[in-house]
């Protein structure tokens, strides 16, 4: 499937099987390879939060999470340009984990299990290590 296609299936909710944390990085990865980094993060956004709404789970969305995610992924896309989702996954395959997950190198527990966190997108709280 291409980019365009995941996008619009995603945003049409017309796509078929389980959406975990892999496919939020692949949905990721195929805004930014689409459209501007701000338009990618407000349709990446808008999309997991009307997913999350239609589901009636509008708590799963975590904004915080969200975005870190989304900004790594572009970080790590802007070091090696034009690759194709297959050579990213291998390549950042530490993005790809869900638990443990790369965000605990940038953020405490307690901090992304906040309700503020939740809401509202926080810096890292934790330096790499």
């Amino acid at each position: 499937m291409t980019n365009r296609e995941l996008i619009e299936r995603f945003e049409s909710d017309t796509l078929l099987g389980e959406f975990h944390h892999v496919e939020h990085v692949r949905l990721a990865f195929a805004y930014l390879s689409e459209c501007s980094v701000v338009e990618a993060l407000d349709r990446f956004g808008n999309a997991l939060r009307r997913f999350a709404m239609a589901r009636g789970k509008p708590e799963r969305y975590h904004e915080t999470i969200t975005f870190a995610y989304f900004f790594l992924i572009h970080e790590r896309m802007a070091q090696i340009p034009d690759l194709k989702w297959d050579e990213f996954a291998r390549q950042n395959s530490d993005l790809l984990n869900w638990k443990p997950g790369v965000l605990r190198r940038y953020y405490r527990e307690t901090t992304l299990q906040s309700e503020l966190a939740r809401r509202v997108f926080l810096l890292p709280d934790r330096g790499v290590e």
